[in-house]
């Protein structure tokens, strides 16, 4: 659903958040905020604008449909490519950043180029090396134990799925590449 001026619900009284909600409006009072002084009107800034001009060459940038138009100023360091690009194309296009199919889509489209990046690896010069790059022998020296369960950490109940998103990919790269490499070889012997 695309920005609306209209607010949905009723607003909840001020005094019953902070009743429910711990530190609720902290940074009510003007002289609470460290930027307050910066916020008072006649302060000279040195700005020459009320909005940044327009930013060039910003046909194809990813915007969502909530808003008119593309921000002036963006960054273009890391253009959509690919397959994952496509994917993400299609989430911006298609879905609001309020829908879950927005995102799943966003994080579809970066284990796409995960995935690709992991491929080009394993046919360049020096692939990468999941054993070293990941980490996992630094734990022996640093009380892997302790550091795991003993400090009240909320990620140990599916601490358990992290050996397998980390290395699972890779064995499953090495099945494709066995496979492969078995049908080629029976294709070579038959010849």
């Amino acid at each position: 659903m695309p920005y609306t001026a209209d607010k949905p619900g009723a607003i909840p009284d001020p005094d019953e958040l902070r009743r429910r909600i711990p530190g609720w409006g902290a940074d009510l009072d003007p002289s609470d905020r460290p930027a307050f002084p910066r916020e008072q009107p006649g302060i000279h800034t040195g700005a020459h604008w009320d909005i940044p001009e327009q930013q060039p060459h910003g046909a194809g940038r990813e915007r969502s449909i909530e808003h008119n138009r593309l921000t002036p100023v963006f960054g273009t360091a890391q253009p959509l490519h690919g397959v994952s690009g496509l994917i993400r194309r299609i989430a911006y296009a298609r879905f609001s950043e309020g829908q879950t199919p927005h995102w799943m889509l966003l994080i579809l489209g970066d284990r796409v180029e995960s995935t690709g990046a992991h491929v080009r690896s394993l046919f360049s010069r020096r692939p990468d090396d999941p054993v070293t790059q990941s980490g996992v022998l630094g734990e022996r020296s640093r009380h892997p134990i302790a550091s795991r369960f003993g400090r009240g950490r909320v990620d140990v109940r599916h601490m358990w799925l992290d050996p397998l998103l980390v290395v699972g990919p890779w064995v499953l790269a090495a099945v494709a590449v066995t496979r492969i490499g078995r049908v080629a070889f029976a294709r070579g012997g038959r010849r």
